[in-house]
């Protein structure tokens, strides 16, 4: 009886937590474009953005690795997961992620994400038609996940990665964690997940462009006027984000599943916010999913998340998962996204 009071207790100062998130925000500053690398707020797997991107206390597919690491030990069997985004502004974004269970030892997993554009022109004011030359820019980020299970019901997870943006000749490296749980409380399907990521160092860019010449006397003739220098950009901190969540079945049968999530999200770049979705399985083979992304955030034109699935067994214990994800972005265009994933 006394454990159970504890749960519940725990249980209700989540809520509260949740509930409060969006309030008292008035005043404050959002900081959004402080912060380097925001190709790593790009959410990853279809299945979690049609559910609004409240999947942290869900975290049942090889997307955990981005969302909460510590869900990577509750993986019954080894999953790999492709994704493909034509993003805003013509921007792709590509993911591959691999989580494998090591027996008794908990999971690892393994994952490599990245971000290019289109080659352009290179324009000066000298030549505004173009100098002849084209630039382009391209993130990547990779990583080494690790989690196991503490108890029955509680279980974490960590992942180191590493960071590296360009911009032409301009480059950036850094490095983060990510650090996870997932607690099931034992209260029905009550789930509880929490998770902070991008924990790392700062970036600045360098390179061959940074390169000037400069003339310290312009008025004086013979003087030299080709002193080089160079050029210093800021230090920029990675987009550091606090995650908790709750996840519960709403209805769970032999024929059906319906499983509701709502996330509260502590970002250091802009006003805190609040996700929520469902997902609606029938017979395990198809699925439905909608949901409403940054809930309470200041100047965001993001949405209402819309998404389906297929799973078809293949053999022994294997699958394969088709999922799709419409996300709306208001006056920006709409995103659509392809997920394929394997368990094995």
């Amino acid at each position: 009886m006394r454990d159970k009071a504890n749960k519940l207790r725990t249980i209700i100062l989540v809520i509260v937590c949740l509930s409060g998130t969006g309030f008292g925000q008035a005043d404050r500053q959002t900081n959004v474009g402080t912060t380097a690398a925001s190709f790593l707020e790009i959410g990853v797997g279809s299945r979690a953005i049609g559910m609004g991107g409240a999947f942290v206390a869900i975290a049942s597919d090889a997307s955990t690795l981005y969302w909460n690491p510590g869900g990577l030990s509750r993986l019954p069997r080894g999953e790999v997961i492709f994704e493909h985004i034509e993003w805003l502004a013509d921007i792709s974004f590509n993911y591959i992620g691999l989580a494998l269970p090591i027996q008794q030892y908990g999971s690892i997993g393994l994952f490599i994400s990245s971000v290019s554009i289109p080659r352009m022109v290179v324009r000066t004011v000298e030549y505004p038609d173009g100098t002849g030359e084209y630039f382009d820019a391209a993130d990547l980020a990779f990583g080494l996940s690790f989690g196991k299970n503490l108890t029955e019901n509680f279980s974490v997870g960590m992942t180191f990665k590493y960071i590296s943006e360009r911009i032409w000749h301009e480059r950036a490296h850094g490095f983060a964690i990510d650090i996870g749980t997932l607690y099931y409380t034992g209260i029905g399907s009550l789930v509880i997940g929490a998770a902070i990521t991008n924990f790392g160092t700062t970036m600045q860019m360098d390179g061959s462009d940074m390169i000037i010449y400069y003339d310290e006397a312009p008025l004086i003739d013979g003087n030299n006027d080709r002193i080089m220098g160079k050029l210093m950009t800021d230090e920029w901190p990675l987009p550091l984000n606090m995650q908790i969540g709750l996840a519960f079945d709403v209805y769970n049968s032999n024929k059906g599943r319906l499983q509701v999530a709502i996330d509260a999200f502590h970002p250091i770049n802009n006003t805190e916010s609040i996700n929520a979705g469902f997902e609606l399985s029938i017979l395990n083979i198809f699925f439905a999913r909608a949901g409403y992304k940054s809930i309470l955030q200041q100047d965001t034109e993001e949405g209402l998340t819309l998404g389906c699935g297929l799973q078809y067994k293949m053999f022994g214990q294997s699958y394969i998962k088709f999922d799709y994800a419409y996300a709306d972005f208001g006056q920006l265009n709409d995103v659509n996204r392809f997920t394929l994933s394997l368990n094995f």
